[in-house]
């Protein structure tokens, strides 16, 4: 009886113990590690697959949420080129062509050009901001949303001198991007780029703000960019910007390259300057800007020296447009222009944006060091003549 009843307790604890392994590596648990088996019967490669989850949740570091938020108002833009054809109506006769070829009498394709770019969806009417280049000498314009829709868009204005663009379509329920604090963000804060490069999709790129206020490039002849180091290649001009939280900060506008491909030196223009120039172009069609009419110099210690000069912050007139505002003034060849409407001159790209945001036709009180005697003078502003990029 003794015997039995060892028997008895044993084989419960073998029961309970197998009950206790099989709990610990349950359903739940076997599906969560569920083997995969690969390679040959005799040698199978086990591998280890994760259970998906019921919501997915961002990893640290990642930026989904800001990407998910900005991708549907950063759009495709499809520009065409009609074909230059000669004059004479022979030269697009066939049996012509089959002997000459596809060219008219100037040399130009007789086929269709086309390019791309990006835009950014910036207002619920349908205004999209881009790059002026982007659309230079466009016949015909498409926009291709993210969600795949198609619109036919019109030009609205161009800024060539700060090499931006404002086009607008008519959809309804447009995605539409939140404008951020441009004079808040710092080197050093993470950035994503998005656009469409070499025409492979929208794509997203990481970076951080490299440096801030880039000028004196001779790409633009207004220029403050936002340099960067997330990749900007063919294809992404024009597109988006954006903080961590999917808000627009500039529109991707150039590279530094001797490739052609991004070897992390990317510029931007900065919101503040896109949504003075879309207002500016929405409001009158274009941007007008002030002008004196002369032409000025950096000064550099070489050129204080051999001047004399106690100071090397201002700007040297180095030419007057004849008959021009400067010229009636009274300004001067050699003159160091120190303040415009009392505030410091500090360098010539300064003093660009100064005079730029004078309103033509007010006049402008500008103080000149002339051989080192100060004299103020009054100079009726100018508008500032249109220009090509």
């Amino acid at each position: 009886m003794r015997r039995l009843w060892l028997l008895f307790a044993q084989t419960v604890t073998v029961l309970l113990a197998l009950y206790m392994v099989y709990s610990a590596v349950g359903p739940e648990r076997r599906q969560a590690a569920r083997p995969q088996q690969m390679g040959d019967a005799e040698h199978p490669a086990v591998m280890l697959e994760a259970r998906p989850s019921k919501a997915p949740v961002a990893a640290a570091g990642s930026y989904r949420a800001a990407a998910a938020r900005a991708m549907p108002a950063v759009v495709n833009i499809l520009t065409s080129k009609k074909p230059k054809r000669g004059k004479h109506p022979l030269l697009r006769d066939p049996f012509f062509k089959k002997f000459f070829g596809e060219r008219d009498h100037d040399g130009e394709a007789d086929e269709e050009e086309s390019s791309l770019g990006s835009g950014v969806i910036v207002s619920a009417e349908g205004y999209i901001l881009t790059n002026n280049h982007v659309l230079e000498a466009a016949d015909e314009i498409e926009v291709v949303l993210a969600d795949g829709r198609k619109a036919a868009a019109k030009v609205v204005g161009t800024d060539p001198e700060t090499d931006l663009a404002v086009i607008k379509i008519s959809l309804e329920k447009l995605p539409v991007m939140v404008l951020g604090q441009v004079d808040q963000v710092q080197v050093g804060d993470v950035v994503l780029a998005i656009g469409n490069p070499f025409g492979v999709g929208q794509t997203v790129t990481m970076g951080i703000i490299s440096a801030l206020g880039r000028n004196n490039l001779h790409i633009n002849h207004f220029e403050n960019f936002i340099q960067t180091d997330a990749a900007i290649n063919f294809g992404n001009s024009g597109g988006a910007l954006i903080d961590t939280n999917g808000n627009l900060l500039g529109i991707n506008s150039a590279i530094y390259s001797q490739t052609g491909g991004s070897i992390g030196i990317g510029f931007a223009i900065p919101v503040s300057t896109a949504k003075s120039v879309m207002e500016a172009i929405i409001r009158n069609g274009q941007v007008v800007r002030g002008w004196l009419g002369v032409e000025t110099q950096e000064i550099t210690p070489e050129l204080a020296s051999s001047f004399g000069l106690k100071r090397q912050s201002g700007a040297i007139i180095a030419g007057v447009v004849k008959n021009g505002p400067a010229d009636h003034g009274g300004v001067k060849p050699g003159d160091i222009l120190l303040t415009v409407n009392e505030q410091a001159i500090t360098d010539t790209n300064q003093m660009l944006n100064v005079i730029a945001q004078l309103v033509p036709g007010e006049q402008a009180s500008l103080k000149v060091l002339r051989k080192n005697q100060e004299s103020t003078l009054s100079v009726k502003v100018g508008k500032r003549p249109s220009s090509k990029r």
